[in-house]
Formats: structure tokens, sequence, C-alpha cells
């Protein structure tokens, strides 16, 4: 497996995109996922991101998007999004990125008025029509699953129902976050009803209780377990580690430097990292 970050962590500490950048590949990094949008970036900040990617050798391997309007039962909000989503493909084809990784949020209204197989078959044919999409450019969707209670995917039953009914295999899979796994108290060995289905993996630690995204050994998650699993559905990809809101931004570097040694550390255990 390929060890990377998502570059959040450096851009919520209000640091730029060149140095986060350049930190992630100083720091030991091989790889980074960046969290960006393409109707809001200029061509300028492309060629930036582009060009520091080739310069450091330091390949993108997937762009985070939140989408949670694909499941909006405005039908024009959801139009809206599938064009969004369309731009993000492109987006990771100027990238040259693996996946999209694909946040699709949350049931409205608490289920109570718009019935929940509305909500879900929205969901499942966008992101059907986004795999056609991504399948013609040579591109992977990852979809993640969500610690909250109200998320169309939150468990791996939802997970294998969903890539199920979207049924574009070999385009839209699943994307595994250690600690949403955790949170949600989904069992590492659960995690092999997702063999040969997972595109993408993130990594981070929390207290058990709420999402957290820290740095591994700051909360409770057994993520030696979850990696452990992970591999052993034969998973050899890149495992990005995300951090949020760190409590100190100004020592952000240490903090990101902190994630790479403690995880670096599981993964030389798991005999896991290239």
């Amino acid at each position: 497996m390929q060890l990377g970050l998502i570059n959040s962590a450096f851009a919520q500490a209000e640091r730029d995109t060149k140095f986060g950048m350049e930190m992630t590949k100083a720091i030991g990094f091989d790889t980074i996922d960046i969290f960006c949008d393409p109707l809001e970036i200029d061509q300028a900040e492309k060629d930036l991101i582009a060009g520091t990617s080739a310069d450091l050798s330091l390949p993108i391997k997937s762009l985070a998007c939140v989408a949670i309007g694909l499941i909006d039962f405005n039908r024009s909000v959801s139009r809206f999004h599938l064009e969004r989503c369309k731009a993000y493909l492109d987006l990771c084809q100027e990238f040259n990125c693996d996946n999209l990784l694909l946040v699709l949020g949350e049931y409205i209204w608490q289920q109570e008025v718009i019935p929940p197989a509305d909500q879900w078959q929205l969901a499942v044919e966008n992101v059907r029509a986004l795999g056609n999409y991504a399948g013609e450019g040579g591109l992977e969707i990852a979809i993640e699953l969500e610690p909250f209670r109200l998320s169309l995917i939150n468990n791996v039953d939802t997970m294998v129902r969903f890539l199920d009914d979207v049924d574009l295999p070999e385009v839209v899979k699943a994307n595994c976050d250690i600690s949403h796994l955790h949170l949600m108290d989904i069992a590492p060995k659960e995690v092999e009803r997702l063999a040969g289905r997972i595109a993408h993996v993130h990594l981070s630690d929390c207290d058990g209780k709420v999402h957290g995204d820290l740095p591994p050994g700051r909360g409770v998650t057994p993520i030696i377990d979850y990696l452990a699993a992970i591999r052993d559905t034969g998973f050899e990809r890149t495992v990005s580690i995300e951090l949020e809101y760190s409590p100190d931004p100004e020592r952000i570097v240490e903090w990101v430097e902190e994630a790479y040694r403690e995880t670096n550390a599981i993964m030389r255990q798991l005999n896991c990292r290239d």
C-alpha cells in the first residue's frame, strides 16, 4: 500500500496549496488527495496543483467531493450537482487521479416527508450516470461510508446494497474510512464483505463517540485491526490520512508529522507499506 494525505489538513490551517504539497512530500508521504471545488478554483490554481505534483513526484490519487445535492428532491438541484460532479471527474482526469471520493449525504426531514426509497433511488440513478461518465475516462468513484444516523451509506449493509443497485462493479466502489467504521460499531471482520470492492481508504482516529479525524493514537480506534482486515481483502492501493481542524493550527506541521509517524509504524507492523 501507499500512504497519502488529504491536503485539507493544511488548507484548514490556512496554509497555501503549494506549502501543503511541499510539506506532504518532505514529511514522507507517497501521494496526496486534493480537496477543492472545480467550480471555485481558477486555472492558475489548477496549474499550480498539477505542476507542483509533477515537480515533487507526488501523485494525486483522489479528489474529495461532498455532493449532498445529488439526492435533493428538487430535480433542478440534483441536475446541477450531477453536472458539478462531472466537472470533478474532468478535473480528476486533468490531475491523473485514480478516483473521485464521493460523499452522498443524508436523508432529509428524518425520513418523515420524502420517502426514503425515493432519495435512495435518486442517488442510485445519479451515481450510475456519474459512474458511466467516470468509466469513459478510466476513473473510479469511491463512495464514502459516513458515521451519521441518517446518512444514506452508513454501514456495510447499505454500502453493499448501494453498490449492487448501481451495478457498475468496475467503476463504482467503496471508500473505507477507518474511524467512521469504528464510530458505527462495525466490526473489522465485516470489512471482508467488501473484498474486491474497495477503491480507496481514509485513516484517522476518534474518541469512539463523535467524528474527530485525529492522528492515530489520539483516540480509541483499533486502527491496526481495521487496516489488517482491509489488507486481508487484497487491497493494495492508497491509504490516505484525513486530519481535520487541528487544535493548534500554528503547529500543523507537527500534527501531520505525528499522524505520518504513527500510521507508518502501523503499516510497517502489518507489512503493508510499499
